[in-house]
Order: structure tokens, then C-alpha cells, then sequence
């Protein structure tokens, strides 16, 4: 089952991400996950009352993203992935998207795989800046 994240899922999101081995990021705290709760761009994917899925997917009004997808590994390989997607994409073309994009790491190739199986292209014309503020990695 794929649904908006509720307040009570941030934890087990947080657990999702970790157990998942996704990059970490300047958001990956309780904070950050209640404000996509409350700004409803979080979605959880739920098997057997545990989420084994999460993909953040926003629409700016410019353009759809999404970002922070994520399987616990018990669960892949079994449409999970896909689902969260499809629920995505469905969410952000109703609100009015005509083009979206996925973030993925350059070195994450599984991640790559899945994104050009679900007709996303690559976009090496673009390159990213971030600035963040008030994040430390602990490496």
C-alpha cells in the first residue's frame, strides 16, 4: 500500500534510510521529515504494517522531483520501487506538473538501473549546486 506519510512514520522512515544504506543528507532528522509530512511530499510504502518504502515527491509549480526513494532491502525487487513512483508521478500531474526530475547519486549505478527502467533519462547537461547550512558529516 503507497499513502502519505504521517507524523508517525518519521521514525520508522529515518530506520527505513539507514537500513537502506541511502547517502545521507542535511534532512535526515526528525525535523526535516515532519516538514515534508506537513507539506504532504512524503510517501510511505507499507507492507504488513511495517513502511518499506519512502519516496519524497515535490512539486514547486515549476517542475515535479523526486528524491530520497527508498526500498528496505527485504522488499526489493518486488514493484515496490515502481509503485512509489507511479504514486508520485500520479500526485504531482494531478497538481499540475508537465516535467519532473529524479536525483540520484552519480555512483549509486543499481539506483541508476532502476531510474532508466522507469524512462528516466540522464541529464548531463545539467550539473547541480547545493549549498547547504547547518550539517556535518560524520565521516
Amino acid at each position: 500500500m503507497i499513502r502519505l506519510a504521517t507524523e508517525d512514520d518519521v521514525d520508522a522512515v529515518l530506520d527505513l534510510w539507514r537500513a537502506a544504506e541511502a547517502a545521507p543528507s542535511a534532512t535526515d532528522d526528525r525535523d526535516g521529515l515532519l516538514g515534508a509530512v506537513r507539506r504532504q511530499v512524503l510517501l510511505v510504502a507499507e507492507a504488513d504494517g511495517q513502511v518499506v518504502g519512502s519516496l519524497i515527491a515535490a512539486f514547486d509549480g515549476w517542475r515535479g522531483n523526486l528524491y530520497r526513494l527508498a526500498v528496505a532491502p527485504t522488499h526489493r525487487r518486488r514493484g515496490v520501487g515502481r509503485a512509489l513512483v507511479a504514486e508520485g508521478e500520479r500526485r504531482l500531474t494531478a497538481a499540475g506538473c508537465r516535467r519532473m526530475s529524479a536525483l540520484v547519486l552519480r555512483e549509486e549505478a543499481a539506483a541508476r538501473g532502476f531510474w532508466a527502467a522507469v524512462e528516466y533519462e540522464p541529464a548531463e547537461e545539467i550539473l547541480r549546486h547545493v549549498k547547504t547550512f547547518g550539517f556535518q558529516s560524520e565521516e
